[in-house]
């Protein structure tokens, strides 16, 4: 008897939610750690420690000292926590894009590491792609973006706060994030199931399957690569996860596309967020996805020429 699109829509709903509450617990775990772990960071004035370590690298990309501090706390949390720094800083809208760049590149790197190496990809060589390739964009931004003079932040009195209240600010933006990871999660999961079930991916691959060409992906990572732009990694775990578990997306495919989106990802809110302290947004956009469209196309060129040494006599290699 043939099921009715009710029927199949329920169905495909029960079936992913059990996967989709066991990822969705491991990404809170995971966040609520490295979130705690870095707030006692902050607090014993261990960050500001590792900033200063790395100023004489950041001025060699034309930024300020300072600047490092914003890196070192995306870097280990996320996009808000360096706007959260960048907006203490008088930089100018030059000094703004290149640093904005270099975070987007190199942003939450524990958690969504973590993410990565669950869908395949190899944990070392991900934080080292997405390091390096941070300042790679820095050092090619510093050379080829016109110098500007305007300044766009205002630094504001830094107010030290006491343990006490740095943890009850932790708690309460902990739990406002852990609420809107789980809705946008489960949510997530839900629309990807019934958008295969009713073969709409299908019908995305085909329509963003030269995009894809361009930047050397599969079109069978669409539905994914859409997540990866518009969500991210954190949020789009759970669909990443299941469409890999599931084998509908080999781990080689799912490799080439944690390339690109390592580097290229969240283009909506974290690129908005950005621009609102002053970064260019085409700027962004068009390094990182140049960075994205070399490094697959060098993953391909590696594993082309590693399984052209498989095949050759021993005695050839």
């Amino acid at each position: 008897m043939k099921k009715s699109a009710l029927d199949r829509a329920l169905g495909s709903i029960k079936e992913i939610m059990p996967k989709t509450l066991k990822t969705c617990l491991w990404l809170i775990r995971i966040t609520t750690l490295v979130t705690l772990g870095v707030l006692f960071l902050e607090y014993f004035g261990i960050l500001p420690h590792i900033s200063r370590f790395l100023n004489p690298l950041f001025n060699l990309m034309g930024l300020p000292g300072e600047a490092a501090l914003a890196f070192v706390s995306g870097y280990f949390v996320n996009v808000y926590s360096a706007i959260a720094v960048i907006s203490t800083l008088s930089m100018d809208v030059r000094s703004v894009t290149i640093l904005a760049t270099m975070i987007l590149c190199a942003h939450n790197m524990i958690t969504e590491t973590a993410v990565q190496k669950k869908t395949g990809s190899s944990a070392i060589r991900m934080v080292a792609v997405r390091t390096l390739s941070a300042f790679a964009a820095g050092f090619a931004m510093n050379i080829i973006m016109p110098e500007a003079a305007e300044s766009v932040n205002i630094a504001p009195i830094e107010v030290q706060l006491t343990l006490a209240e740095m943890l009850q600010a932790w708690f309460f933006k902990t739990l406002k994030l852990i609420v809107m990871m789980t809705i946008l999660i489960f949510s997530l999961s839900i629309v990807q199931r019934l958008l295969a079930e009713f073969g709409v991916i299908k019908w995305l691959s085909n329509i963003l399957r030269p995009v894809l060409a361009i930047f050397g992906l599969p079109a069978k990572t669409s539905f994914l690569w859409i997540v990866a732009n518009t969500l991210g990694l954190a949020y789009g775990a759970a669909v990443m996860i299941d469409e890999t578990e599931s084998g509908k997306i080999t781990r080689q495919d799912v490799d080439l596309l944690n390339h690109h989106i390592g580097i290229s990802h969240s283009n909506l809110e974290d690129v908005l967020l950005v621009a609102s302290v002053g970064a260019i947004i085409w700027w962004m956009l068009a390094v990182r996805w140049a960075l994205s469209f070399l490094l697959v196309w060098e993953l391909r060129l590696e594993t082309a020429i590693r399984k052209k040494m498989l095949t050759l006599p021993f005695e050839a290699r």
